[in-house]
């Protein structure tokens, strides 16, 4: 019977050296549901491949994600048993929609040109997995090519989201950066998945958008008034940007979409988020860490919503995405994802109408109330959210950072 080749780790996906600054971390445990004889990996395996095949990656006008990958992953990882698993997917199913073909075909020549096209999505999970097939199933030489390569790199724009309409006058309206595709990478590497790593690549693609500019072009990187470099500082800097009235009366609720602070705040933003200045990588990347479990954990919940905020548990999310990635992608890129985490947090802040942010909580761990592991996955798996993707991997995700050890704040 034919065979994919097992996932090795490519030569792309290792620590860079050379001058570039450098987060120096061990890699997360990866689990490898390609190759794996026992029943719950195989399980899962069977079931992200059935989701690949039967469900498109975005639905509900072109403006919903499938986030299957997401909670069959986060469930796995908790120990989820094969039962469980099939009973998570047939529930996400229930909303889920068939794929629809394309208008057309995307090839080698021309895959830019559609960048930013949802309503190609088949298309390119087609070109991708066409792309695959020709480099003999090495994702490796894909991952290179289409998500590293180029003057402007498709990793340098994966915090896009859901809407992205483009007004008469060519400006974008009514942007949710939600970064999805940045966080389905992240489970593609963790679980050794190439169906999830072409749906990444597809993601990123059809949600690519004008925000890779602030990334690829210099021209907005500029010194800044406000600039920070310490660990502790950056809930300083957000209670700045709290108490900065230029900000205010922009939104007057809690909002998804950061294009308003972009198309009328740009200049107060940018001095924000050049703000952050990169020169102590480990440091600042456990301070994003620690920071994006402070905003979800310490900020209250929107009216009478749930506990938590959605968008929130997308800045923690998207943090422990990078932190799968930072240890295997080139060097040159890890200042980049840095700041592109930085970017959609202080966004996502700003729309959220800038709450104040409670840190009352010891620097080094948290309150777990003697909690433990054993007590998060009976709530993930066993409580009432149990079927909620974002509330079992956002578990997933604080629990790790929240009994943080001092070397890497994802040990436990």
């Amino acid at each position: 019977m034919f065979s994919l080749p097992r996932i090795s780790l490519p030569s792309f996906l290792r620590p860079g050296s050379g001058t570039h600054p450098t987060v120096t971390l061990p890699s997360v445990e990866v689990h490898d549901i390609e190759t794996a004889a026992g029943k719950r990996p195989r399980t899962l395996k069977h079931l992200i491949k059935a989701n690949h095949a039967n469900y498109s990656v975005i639905y509900h006008n072109l403006r919903f994600h499938n986030h299957t990958p997401h909670i069959l992953g986060s469930a796995y990882l908790l120990g989820g048993t094969a039962e469980h698993l099939n009973e998570i997917y047939e529930k996400e199913a229930e909303e889920l929609e068939p794929w629809h073909d394309a208008p057309g075909e995307i090839t080698k020549d021309d895959w830019r040109e559609f960048l930013g096209k949802r309503e190609y999505q088949r298309a390119f999970i087609d070109f991708f997995e066409d792309q695959l097939v020709s480099k003999k199933y090495d994702l490796k030489d894909l991952l290179d090519e289409f998500l590293l390569g180029g003057k402007e790199p498709l990793i340098n724009g994966l915090i896009s989201g859901r809407k992205c309409h483009v007004r008469a006058n060519g400006r974008v309206a009514h942007n949710e950066a939600v970064a999805h595709p940045l966080i389905h990478l992240g489970y593609a590497y963790e679980l050794q998945s190439r169906s999830v790593a072409i749906e990444a690549l597809a993601l990123g693609s059809c949600f690519y958008s004008s925000l890779h500019k602030y990334i690829d072009d210099p021209k907005y990187t500029k010194p800044s008034p406000h600039r920070v470099t310490d660990e502790t500082d950056l809930l300083e800097l957000l209670e700045k940007v709290r108490e900065d009235k230029r900000f205010d009366g922009l939104y007057d609720h809690r909002s998804g979409d950061i294009s308003k602070v972009l198309e009328e705040r740009e200049e107060a933003f940018l001095e924000y988020w050049n703000a952050w200045e990169i020169v102590k990588p480990n440091d600042q990347f456990h301070a994003a860490q620690r920071t994006g479990l402070e905003i979800l954990l310490g900020t209250p919940p929107p009216g009478n919503g749930p506990k938590f905020d959605f968008f929130f548990v997308h800045v923690l999310t998207s943090s422990h995405a990078i932190r799968i990635l930072l240890p295997l992608v080139p060097a040159k890129f890890h200042v980049n994802l840095l700041r592109q985490w930085w970017f959609f947090a202080l966004a996502v802040y700003i729309a959220q109408t800038r709450p104040h942010i409670d840190s009352s909580r010891p620097s080094h761990g948290y309150d777990c109330k003697g909690r433990d592991w054993k007590y998060v996955v009976h709530k993930a798996l066993d409580g009432p959210y149990a079927n909620d993707a974002h509330y079992v991997k956002g578990m997933k995700c604080t629990f790790r950072i929240a009994m943080m050890s001092p070397t890497d704040v994802l040990q436990h």
